[in-house]
């Protein structure tokens, strides 16, 4: 088997000067069409399983994950500000409604309001 000689940049075509394809356009391309990377990984000791790990690593545009229904992010209140404010406001309504069953379970007592 031969290998091609090295061009005067002293690599072969594909990572010299004479290539189409720098690596904005290799990233342009990836991110439009998506990539994913799948793989397991398993520990095992005299045929028990110990440990198994699931990798699964897609990595695209937002639009293209859009496109594929992949949007956890505009949900996740860790990386979202709605996300984290709709949390936040279910939790006010949650606590008002525990209260509200507190109070009528205690009808004899009065809430002070707060100032």
């Amino acid at each position: 088997m031969t290998t091609p000689a090295p061009r005067s940049g002293g690599f072969p075509d594909p990572y010299g000067h004479s290539s189409g394809a720098n690596l904005a356009d290799i990233l342009e391309r990836v991110l439009d069409k998506g990539v994913v990377i799948a793989g397991d990984i398993r520990i095992n000791l005299l045929d028990i399983e110990l440990l198994t790990v699931k990798l699964r690593l897609i990595v695209a545009s937002v639009d293209k994950a859009k496109e594929m229904g992949i949007d956890w992010w505009e949900s996740d209140p860790a990386l979202s500000s709605r996300a984290r404010r709709d949390e936040l406001t279910r939790e006010n309504a949650e606590l008002r409604e525990r209260l509200a069953r507190h109070e009528e379970l205690e009808p004899g007592r009065v809430r002070k309001e707060a100032p």
